[in-house]
């Protein structure tokens, strides 16, 4: 009996147009992706170039404005590191024409795609169209750039191009008014290796690229990503649990709540921000904390009298103001920027730039030190620049010790110290951008009983400071001030990651 043939049989008309279908989103979510990435990737590029970024690429990416958060971000971080490569390759293959001369950042995005990434033959949308009818110009143009260079792989060239591979320990501070750090842990180790940190009582660390921005504690505020050096900043002030506490320059609000869950959600914290777009920014954080105990303030810290009788009450103050944010370069994907290429300095240490910068922070440290009830000033900075940290402290030290205050060393056990460049250098705190993944300052000022402070008793038979010397406040020397400060400086020139 002859055997029967059998046919494969091919794929019903309902699966093909399923896979069809399926092919199709996968195109479209990744036409939408690309167009995310090219619009903050044009912001990032632009403030780069003029040394004003408007936000960190983490900032940008994870703000509320971009749908596809995780595949946007690999894709400006992968685009940015091939980007010396990207612009080698579409100048050797001369294929741009003025149309597209005039969306460089889109061009990038679908060009890093096209050469290292994934782009089908049916992409959709006209840029990938384009390059794609050109893809072995830029092949060839690729392969031509390898033999000039005399490497054998794309990796070897991207080694000639010195970007460096930065992994840093991922940091993420427990929200103690929601939970407690035992819980946080076991939640954690789920899926990831986690383990407390030595010195912030209430900081876990998971290991390098730990992904957590999905992650439900993270959604519901349970845990906040923040940098060690940044939460050391609010434990450092140790504000007591009924305090009144001003944060003078609160945004985005990590340092605001980790001030609030110090004192276990009792007393108040002022959150004093200038920004209007940063105010809700600041908002939003809080809400995310669950905090009750903290009051926004829209406004300047510099306008704020201390004799008011909101803040006349004021026993601490967190100021963490406007700097050059040289010591987070790292942390803000930095090295990533053009400006960070080989040949290329950063504007950092622009004499002019800092200049500006020490000059609003030493009126903003002088202001804070003249709050009439305030026991505890923290002044901070990401910073690695002398200029904004120990000389700033210097240039407020008479004023100081004229009212009672003296430099107190912040986390004894720690072995970085200031700068000896001024008196008390070792009460300092630095961190090291390269040690410790990143660049902080930390001074701590407390105030002592002198003989310019006696105890009077009010009222109510409570004891507060009073000066024998008569405190002087708004002067025309402060408002000349403001004027320079807000033509010249935005309150957050440094563009802080999420981690501060």
């Amino acid at each position: 009996m002859a055997r029967r043939k059998h046919r494969a049989t091919p794929p019903s008309a309902p699966a093909e147009k399923s896979d069809n279908r399926r092919h199709l989103s996968m195109e479209r979510s990744a036409y939408f992706a690309r167009r995310e990435a090219a619009k903050v990737l044009k912001l990032v590029l632009q403030g780069d170039a003029k040394r004003q970024s408007v936000g960190s690429i983490k900032t940008l990416v994870y703000g509320p404005s971009v749908r596809n958060k995780k595949g946007t971000f690999a894709l400006i971080c992968q685009t940015l590191k091939y980007l010396s490569i990207i612009q080698d390759v579409l100048k050797a293959a001369d294929v741009l024409n003025s149309k597209w001369k005039k969306q460089d950042e889109l061009v990038y995005i679908v060009t890093y795609d096209i050469l290292f990434g994934q782009v089908s033959s049916s992409a959709v949308g006209d840029a990938e169209k384009f390059l794609m009818r050109r893809k072995e110009a830029l092949q060839a143009a690729l392969a031509r750039l390898l033999v000039k260079k005399k490497v054998k792989s794309v990796e070897e060239l991207i080694a000639l191009y010195d970007i460096p591979d930065i992994s840093n320990p991922r940091y993420v501070r427990v929200n103690t008014l929601k939970m407690d750090v035992e819980t946080a842990v076991l939640e954690l180790q789920k899926q990831f290796k986690v383990h407390k940190d030595d010195l912030v009582p209430d900081l876990l660390v998971l290991p390098p690229c730990s992904d957590l921005h999905d992650h439900h504690l993270i959604k519901n505020g349970n845990v906040f990503m923040q940098g060690k050096a940044s939460s050391m900043v609010a434990a450092a002030l140790a504000p007591k649990p009924e305090w009144e506490v001003l944060d003078a320059c609160s945004a985005p609000g990590n340092k605001t709540v980790h001030l609030a869950a110090l004192m276990r959600g009792k007393g108040k914290v002022i959150a004093c921000e200038l920004n209007e777009e940063r105010v809700k920014r600041l908002k939003e954080t809080i809400r995310l904390s669950g905090a009750s105990n903290i009051k926004v303030v829209h406004g300047d810290f510099l306008d704020l009298n201390p004799e008011d009788p909101p803040y006349s009450k004021v026993r601490a103050i967190l100021l963490d103001p406007s700097c050059s944010g040289s010591g987070t370069a790292s942390a803000r994907l930095d090295h990533l920027l053009p400006s960070s290429a080989p040949g290329q300095a950063a504007d950092f240490t622009s004499t002019e730039r800092l200049n500006k910068l020490a000059a609003f922070q030493r009126k903003a440290l002088a202001h804070a030190l003249s709050f009439p009830e305030v026991e505890r000033v923290v002044y901070s900075t990401c910073s690695v620049d002398q200029v904004e940290n120990e000389d700033v402290v210097k240039s407020v030290l008479p004023l100081a010790a004229s009212n009672g205050f003296q430099l107190e060393t912040p986390f004894p056990e720690w072995h970085r110290r200031g700068l000896p460049v001024v008196e008390g250098a070792e009460c300092l705190l630095r961190t090291d951008p390269k040690e410790d993944k990143e660049g902080f300052f930390i001074a701590l000022f407390v105030r002592r009983s002198s003989g310019n402070q006696s105890e009077k008793p009010n009222a109510d038979g409570h004891t507060h400071r009073a000066s024998t010397a008569k405190r002087s406040y708004v002067g025309a020397h402060l408002n000349l001030f403001k004027m320079f400060a807000h033509a010249h400086l935005s309150r957050r020139n440094c563009s802080h990651c999420d981690c501060c």
